[in-house]
């Protein structure tokens, strides 16, 4: 049997496009189909982003720290930082704890310095790291690991910034969405489609590590 070889397969923005309406039983008429269903398709992505389906776009940073200056402004593409740690001038980490808004808060003196061991996000439209304690050295770099915001579909010819492997959620997200605005007859059907395909697409886009069991001590008793 004769294979194609290759492994290249991705879709334009207007492919699935074209994909979703089809699901729905139409065909696009006329540009203004083609220009709102590229803003459904930026509004899905951002859906996407809030649910948490973005792993893939998960990107190292670094910020070197300036003593006795305790906020950082980073980048405003940055939806959410994953994991900090602390490197010293001997390339040793530390891992820093994140703690919330109303922890950060309640420090009583957010400007004593010393090695930072915390840390607090502000996820507002110009993102904030704050590190306490503020930092007594400007030797030392922080390490984040962040979600990073998925790029826009501006044009039709554009691919979408996600995985061969979620395109299937994406189109079946594009079909409940058009669906919704176009052919509500067929919201239900389309919408169940898009929620499985959306917890396959959350399942496999979860982080992974080694597991292992070892029996307890009763285990051994018994033996």
């Amino acid at each position: 049997m004769a294979v194609s070889g290759s492994t290249d397969f991705n879709l334009e923005a207007a492919e699935v496009i074209q994909e979703a309406y089809e699901r729905c039983g139409l065909q696009e008429t006329s540009g203004k189909d083609l220009r709102t269903a590229i803003r459904s398709m930026n509004l899905l992505m951002a859906e996407w982003a809030n649910r948490g389906l973005n792993l893939w776009t998960v990107t190292l940073g670094t910020q070197s720290t300036t003593a006795s200056d305790k906020d950082y402004s980073l980048d405003a593409n940055i939806i959410d930082i994953l994991e900090v740690s602390l490197r010293d001038s001997n390339s040793l980490d530390t891992s820093l704890t994140r703690i919330s808004r109303a922890d950060y808060e309640m420090l009583p003196n957010k400007a004593s310095e010393g090695k930072p061991s915390q840390f607090y996000f502000e996820r507002t439209t110009t993102p904030t790291l704050f590190l306490y304690p503020t930092p007594d050295l400007s030797t030392y770099t922080v390490r984040y690991y962040y979600l990073k915001r998925l790029d826009d579909i501006d044009v039709a010819s554009n691919n979408a910034n996600v995985p061969f492997r979620f395109l299937p959620c994406l189109t079946a997200g594009m079909a409940y969405y058009i669906a919704m605005k176009k052919a509500p007859d067929r919201v239900p059907l389309l919408k169940a489609v898009y929620d499985e395909e959306f917890k396959r697409a959350m399942d496999e886009d979860r982080d992974r590590a080694s597991f292992s069991a070892v029996p307890g001590r009763a285990y051994f008793n018994n033996y």
